[in-house]
């Protein structure tokens, strides 16, 4: 305000050099309700106008022409004026000294607006000037936010209160600060188009804990019931700092979930759900729910919501797991093999949680049990033994499945030791079996002959069988052949097993028949029994003739040699029926071979006996004998 009165002078200087109607005063001015305000002016007029009467001047509100009849506020010729400034309005200056300031007292918010000042030089010469000051009347005092207020960056908040009434200063104080971490005061008047206006600046850095609180600026007028005060919202912009979502589940597959998502940040953040490079959904809110329908083990996995504001990006991730039975296992290909190869079997599923794997042979555990989606059965160097089926069994919680695939071993021709010759009713039989994949061809080769059996002819019935991997051949030879000592027949026969895999040939033993073995061994001991019956007997007839006839020197004379005969022969059919009812004896070949088998001798002199014809003899040495033979 006082600044004016300096700046008068020079404004009368100017205006006298440039003679024209002009007029200074503020463009703006401001003041507090009920308070005053005071509106700097000078004014100029043409330097060859003599006023005649005095100089005189009019004040109009919101138009600068009387023809529009604008109201009156203060009027130097009369105290006509307009009924809202009567008594509130007073002419400061001195109109002869070309100073036209006004006082407005007690004002109020009706009085803002524009003002005009009119000349009166007398006659013609009145004129209005265009230039006016624009008056606000302010109920509460105004608090410069800046546009943008930042987090963690500094903040200046100003509050200003107009300083244009000469007998009130204001005083201005903030509200509500205790809060604030170190704030700051500074207090400074500012005069600006010959207006005064005072500032108080706060000065703090905000955090994001710091939006949405509230500040206040009070002015008040010392020694007065005037105050005013301003209140505002701070709005903090931050970075998101804190995404919530929901803790990491565990859902059953065919199940429905809901992942909620919340962002703090200011202004709201674009919030998107991502599933690894994925966009699922997003939506510029505070929270955002992603819905998964019908969740399968592709729905497995990690699941991230994203915040961003333009003030920074956050993010916190999820791991939703899908619970399931295991799915159908992967195994090798059904594969053949040869013998000695190594394998590895591998079994691979899926499962949730992880299922245990178990490989099974034929029904039996093979291998380790594994807790992993793939399990790997190795064999080192397979035999046979380790043809079958294998199947891979998965197993958690929540189901089992399995598969299976089987491996086929090939391998050379193996004789088993069912393999031989026997003598038979018929003949001898000869049976040659062996095991091999592929199953191995029989043949029979009989060297003394040179001939190789493989099919059926008139002396040999050929015979073959494969059961699975086993072969069986057999052939009876219907002729007896030549005899060993012991009076079996000799057998000299081969078996030859081959397949792709390996060639064999092995000499087949000659095995005798249980039940034909029985009846020689019980034939035998009933030859020797009956041998040393009658032995026995002639020698008992002998002693006791020599006790009638006294002379112990005589050997015994048998008068009926047939006797014995028949007794023997009783014996020996008694013998034979025995053994025939006990062990089903049948005879090889023809009657002949088995009597010459169980032959025996037994010879005996006789003294002074009559010589039967057919059944005596006379040896070289002239002496004479009696043969008598078990039939």
């Amino acid at each position: 305000m006082w600044c004016l009165e300096l700046l008068l002078p020079l404004l009368l200087f100017i205006s006298d050099a440039s003679c024209q109607w002009n007029v200074w005063l503020p463009r703006d001015i401001s003041a507090m309700t009920n308070s005053c305000v005071v509106i700097p002016c000078t004014f100029m007029y043409p330097s060859g106008i003599r006023p005649s009467r005095g100089i005189h001047g009019i004040w109009y509100f919101g138009q600068p022409y009387p023809q529009l009849f604008p109201p009156v506020v203060f009027k130097s010729r009369t105290d006509v004026v307009h009924e809202s400034y009567k008594g509130r309005t007073k002419l400061l200056g001195d109109l002869h000294q070309r100073n036209c300031t006004l006082l407005i007292n007690n004002i109020g918010t009706e009085h803002t607006g524009r003002y005009y000042f009119r000349a009166d030089l007398g006659g013609a010469n009145i004129y209005t000037y265009p230039d006016f000051t624009e008056l606000k009347v302010l109920d509460q005092p105004n608090i410069d936010v800046p546009e943008e207020i930042v987090s963690d960056e500094s903040l200046e908040l100003t509050c200003y209160a107009p300083d244009n009434c000469p007998d009130m200063t204001p005083e201005i104080q903030w509200m509500y600060t205790d809060y604030l971490p170190d704030p700051e005061f500074s207090t400074d008047l500012v005069e600006e188009s010959n207006t005064a206006v005072l500032s108080n600046t706060l000065t703090f850095t905000p955090r994001p804990m710091h939006n949405g609180q509230l500040l206040g600026c009070r002015v008040y007028y010392p020694n007065t019931t005037l105050a005013y005060e301003r209140l505002i919202n701070l709005d903090v912009k931050y970075a998101p700092r804190s995404v919530w979502v929901n803790a990491s589940s565990e859902v059953m597959e065919g199940s429905s979930v809901t992942l909620h998502c919340e962002v703090d940040s200011n202004p709201p953040a674009r919030i998107a759900w991502m599933f690894g490079d994925q966009e699922l959904l997003w939506d510029t809110a505070s929270n955002v729910s992603l819905m998964l329908d019908d969740v399968t083990p592709a729905n497995e996995g990690i699941y991230t919501c994203v915040g961003d504001n333009g003030y920074g990006i956050m993010n916190t991730s999820l791991y939703l797991a899908v619970k399931y039975p295991p799915h159908e296992p992967m195994v090798n290909d059904s594969i053949t093999v040869v013998e000695g190869t190594t394998l590895a079997l591998h079994c691979s599923t899926r499962g949730s949680p992880a299922p245990t794997l178990t490989w099974l042979k034929d029904g039996q555990l093979v291998g380790t049990i594994t807790a992993d989606e793939l399990s790997v059965l190795t064999i080192a160097e397979i035999t046979p033994q380790g043809d079958g089926q294998y199947r891979c069994l998965a197993e958690n919680e929540h189901g089992r499945a399995s598969s299976s695939l089987n491996i086929t071993v090939e391998y050379a021709p193996v004789l088993l030791e069912e393999s031989k010759c026997t003598v038979v009713r018929e003949g001898v039989q000869c049976v040659c079996m062996a095991t091999g994949n592929p199953e191995p061809t029989i043949e029979f080769y009989l060297p003394d002959l040179n001939i190789t059996i493989n099919e059926t002819d008139g002396r040999y019935n050929f015979y073959t069988h494969t059961d699975g991997h086993t072969s069986t051949g057999m052939i009876k030879l219907r002729e007896k052949g030549e005899r060993v000592d012991n009076g079996s027949p000799a057998v000299n026969v081969h078996c030859s097993i081959s397949n792709a895999y390996g060639r064999e040939s092995i000499l087949l033993e000659l095995q005798q028949e249980k039940k034909y073995m029985m009846a020689v061994i019980v034939g035998t001991i009933g030859g020797v029994a009956v041998i040393a019956f009658i032995i026995a007997a002639v020698r008992y007839v002998g002693h006791n003739n020599k006790k009638e006839n006294g002379n112990p020197r005589q050997d015994v004379v048998l008068e009926n040699p047939a006797l014995y005969y028949s007794a023997v022969k009783k014996d020996k059919q008694n013998l034979r029926k025995k053994v025939g009812e006990d062990g089903d004896y049948q005879s090889v070949g023809s009657m002949a071979g088995l009597e010459r088998q169980e032959l025996n001798y037994a010879s005996l002199e006789f003294i002074g006996a009559r010589s039967r014809e057919g059944a005596s003899g006379r040896r070289d040495d002239g002496s004479n004998y009696t043969e008598i033979k078990a039939k």
